[in-house]
């Protein structure tokens, strides 16, 4: 008995010796500041083997176009004007045993229809994915290997952070997101390595279907990956980059993306009345597509340059002990050939052409053939008041404009009246126009 007994101590040592030599990157470091992270301390909901997470965002928008259906336009975090709408209801969360590990987050509100509208890789092919996927924006299981500071690798759908903001609005410092973000992708469905060689260094590799896509739109998969180097706790620096074929039937058509961010804290004095923290991110993106009919940034008369261009910042000023904060920025995407556009929804969002993959078809599509033009600019400003870290209540201006009619005007894009059920004249169109401003209300919740 005293044997076994001494055998359970010895045991029982070895274990918390192995916890207490565990490393995890990043430790000690304050990242509650940053763009497109989580703000909160600590989790709420935790215990041995479960973390769980519940997250939900209302918001009331209002554009001074004042579209008679109501429809918001060129927006993955927004899809109704002039109405209360609940844009994300998200519950949770991280599972561990041992070292396996899996997440599962579940999805629903207006975003389970606005996000898997604009993956056209579910017309490949029998069984309805953007139904089975949508209400799961993140569902993988993987294992954790404790070599350096960890190396995990997960299988399933997990977000991409291409374009800096987080998926989840709690995250992010602005409500609309900029073109940058707004037009590149949220998930990724594949495998994921993640390893941290150091505690300030994370290297990520990615095999996926494709770019923000639940199948693939031909035989090659896409391949990417991350590097995110925080050399202190004030500083971040990190790069997404991607390489894929992504167009439908087309798979000489290559496309390449690389978007790289710098975040900056500059002031820091968490217990101040005044102002508390201060600090900056600013990202820039670049990529194209060459092959099948388009030259990259090199275009022809025969295959049209179709390439992208962007870039955002914005500054984000605390006060009141970090429970007040305002936040100014903006940004511009210039993107040949609009193979990136978020199209406008309603009647003239289109459907896939079946004769030509590269074509769409609808009553009134909106023109995405090579050598089409698009260039937009936004800038924002919001205030946040926060008195914990699980409540953020927003108020935000934004205007929004674009060399070409893009967003609902006062007519809308449903219908002369704005409903569905209203035959449409034969001289009636979407009423598409260059720019908007509207104003946005958010209660944004998370334990």
């Amino acid at each position: 008995m005293v044997v076994a007994l001494l055998s359970s101590v010895t045991i029982l040592a070895q274990e918390q010796v192995a916890k207490d030599t565990v490393k995890v990157p990043f430790e000690g470091m304050d990242q509650t500041w940053q763009n497109g992270a989580d703000r909160r301390t600590s989790p709420v909901l935790t215990s041995k083997y479960f973390t769980g997470s519940v997250m939900i965002d209302g918001n009331y928008t209002h554009s001074f176009n004042n579209p008679n259906d109501n429809t918001v336009v060129g927006s993955t975090a927004l899809a109704r004007n002039n109405e209360m709408q609940i844009s994300s209801a998200n519950l949770g969360g991280d599972f561990t045993y041992g070292n396996a590990r899996g997440r599962i987050m579940t999805q629903f509100g207006t975003r389970s229809t606005v996000i898997p509208r604009n993956d056209f890789s579910v017309y490949r092919g029998q069984y309805d994915m953007a139904t089975m996927y949508r209400y799961l924006p993140e569902a993988y299981a993987g294992y954790h290997f404790n070599k350096w500071y960890g190396i995990n690798v997960d299988a399933g759908m997990f977000m991409s952070y291409v374009g800096l903001n987080s998926y989840y609005q709690v995250e992010n410092w602005e409500y609309q997101a900029s073109f940058t973000s707004d037009n590149t992708p949220w998930f990724f469905n594949g495998l994921r390595v993640q390893i941290y060689p150091t505690k300030k260094l994370k290297v990520e590799a990615w095999i996926i279907n494709g770019w923000q896509s639940y199948g693939k739109f031909n035989s090659m998969p896409g391949f990417g990956g991350n590097i995110t180097w925080c050399p202190n706790e004030a500083v971040k620096l990190l790069t997404n980059d991607y390489y894929g074929t992504d167009a439908a039937g087309l798979p000489n058509r290559v496309r390449f993306h690389s978007d790289n961010s710098l975040l900056v804290r500059y002031f820091n004095r968490p217990t101040a009345k005044g102002v508390s923290r201060m600090a900056f991110s600013s990202t820039c993106d670049i990529g194209f597509e060459k092959g099948d009919g388009v030259g990259g940034f090199k275009g022809t008369d025969d295959n049209p340059a179709q390439y992208f261009l962007s870039g955002m910042v914005y500054n984000r000023i605390w006060f009141n002990k970090n429970h007040m904060a305002w936040t100014v920025g903006g940004g511009y995407m210039t993107n040949p050939g609009r193979y990136l556009v978020l199209y406008p929804t309603g009647d003239a969002s289109p459907l896939p052409n079946p004769n030509n993959p590269t074509q769409t078809i609808g009553t009134h599509p909106f023109d995405t053939n090579t050598g089409t033009q698009f260039k937009g600019w936004d800038c924002s400003t919001n205030f946040d008041f926060m008195p914990n870290q699980s409540i953020t209540f927003r108020v935000e201006f934004v205007h929004r404009e674009a060399n070409v009619p893009y967003f609902a005007g006062s007519g809308g894009v449903t219908s002369p009246t704005g409903y569905t059920t209203t035959a449409l004249p034969a001289d009636w169109k979407p009423d598409l126009v260059k720019m908007e401003n509207r104003i946005i209300f958010a209660v944004l919740f998370r334990i």
